[in-house]
């Protein structure tokens, strides 16, 4: 992962590389546990990103993949994405889901998991066919190969890896927010499939390599965190309770200001919000009684 090294002084993503400021970056070990007992679940975790309440611990458990009722309705209420376009700021989420996926949504024989719930609910449209095609979204694998080969999409553009890091950041450049979920390392770390996991971080890793050639560091940040742990320890099927990363790419003075406050995943959204001049994402919502 030579762009990832680079951007950490030569030292690896791992736990004992932090605390670390690098000339571009600064990487931070973030508690996704929460003071709860159990592994960090998907739902839970992402609303905690999305809303900065510590939604496992007002719940009294960890919850996933999918958004049960009671973590529904956090994300329904206040989440970054609506807090975004209320104050009259763009957000954007964008990766691209097929038709067939809309399809299943429509039909009940599937739920939203939790960011396209987050990002639907404020108004925020998810990314279609049509939106990939045209250049304004990425496929969940960057490069488009996965809807050619295993959702049988043969028309489907496929990009390099360094043209989806570039597409990040020139879609970023239109938004004061946004999201790209990058999940599929999940799925390898739940199949303990080494082979498939060291590829996707090499993937991900030439991405980053056009995302960096492309973004401008003055006028705001790159922040690269995960809702638990999972991929870094393969001896086991679930997800674990390390430390996340939270790597903050940009202009030193910024992600100082940004960093400064990061120690667990409820901090994520009001530093996002401090950054953007938006009001906390949850205020004036009164939680459901689990």
């Amino acid at each position: 992962m030579p762009n990832l090294q680079a951007l950490l002084d030569g030292r690896r993503l791992i736990v004992d590389s932090a605390p670390l400021d690098a000339p571009r970056a600064t990487l931070l070990a973030l508690d996704a546990t929460l003071g709860v007992a159990g592994a960090p679940q998907s739902a839970t975790g992402q609303a905690v990103l999305l809303t900065g309440r510590n939604l496992p611990r007002e719940l009294g458990y960890h919850y996933g993949p999918k958004p049960n009722p009671d973590v529904a309705a956090y994300l329904r209420n206040g989440n970054l994405f609506r807090t975004v376009v209320t104050n009259g700021q763009r957000a954007a989420f964008l990766n691209a889901y097929p038709d067939s996926y809309f399809a299943a949504i429509a039909s009940g024989h599937r739920l939203y998991s939790a960011i396209p719930l987050a990002a639907s609910s404020a108004g925020v449209p998810l990314m279609t066919t049509a939106d990939l095609f045209a250049g304004r979204a990425l496929a969940a694998d960057l490069t488009g190969e996965g809807w050619r080969d295993r959702l049988n999409l043969p028309e489907t553009p496929v990009i390099s890896l360094e043209e989806a890091g570039r597409r990040l950041a020139n879609l970023a450049a239109l938004h004061q927010f946004t999201f790209f979920e990058y999940w599929l390392t999940d799925y390898a770390g739940h199949g303990q499939d080494l082979q498939t996991a060291v590829a996707l971080l090499e993937d991900f890793d030439q991405a980053l390599g056009g995302l960096l050639a492309t973004w401008d560091d003055s006028v705001g940040l790159i922040l690269l965190t995960s809702d638990h742990g999972n991929l870094e320890d393969l001896t086991q099927r679930g997800h674990t309770r390390n430390p996340v990363p939270a790597l903050v790419i940009g202009n030193p003075e910024l992600r100082s200001r940004f960093a400064s406050g990061l120690h667990d995943l409820t901090d994520i959204a009001p530093a996002i919000q401090q950054f953007l001049g938006l009001p906390r994402p949850a205020d004036g919502f009164t939680p459901p009684v689990p």
